[in-house]
């Protein structure tokens, strides 16, 4: 049973940083296409960033440029170091993993978060003006 738990979230102010990370187990094989998404209170869920299995990148166009997506395979663990934080960045962020019925780069478009087969429990992160 694949299991990932989701950490590193906490307050921050505008414009510091945090780093959250998603630590996995039980996969079998590699996934081909794993994400960060948030939601904040009253709003849809919203992709972040995605990596494929090659390395490829996806961000959102709110997140670029300050939001970097990383995994360890040898530590099983997704990473997503945020930058230049802003007020809006504010929500629960969740890892996901394991894309079905699409192709990585399109893992943030619109409601495609449902695709995804396992998630974390979430790590809330708020950044203050």
């Amino acid at each position: 049973q694949v299991q990932l738990v989701d950490s590193g979230g906490g307050s921050a102010q505008a414009g510091g940083s945090l780093r959250l990370s998603c630590a996995a187990s039980g996969y079998t094989s590699s996934p081909d296409c794993i994400a960060w998404f948030r939601q904040a209170p009253g709003k849809a869920r919203e992709g972040v960033a995605a990596i494929d299995k090659h390395g490829i990148t996806t961000y959102a166009d709110s997140v670029k440029g300050r939001f970097t997506i990383s995994e360890d395979d040898a530590k099983n663990t997704l990473y997503l170091q945020m930058n230049s934080l802003k007020p809006e960045d504010t929500a629960m962020y969740y890892c996901a993993a394991e894309l079905f019925g699409a192709y990585c780069y399109r893992a943030l478009s619109g409601g495609l978060w449902q695709n995804f087969a396992y998630w974390g429990q979430g790590t809330q992160v708020t950044v203050s003006a």
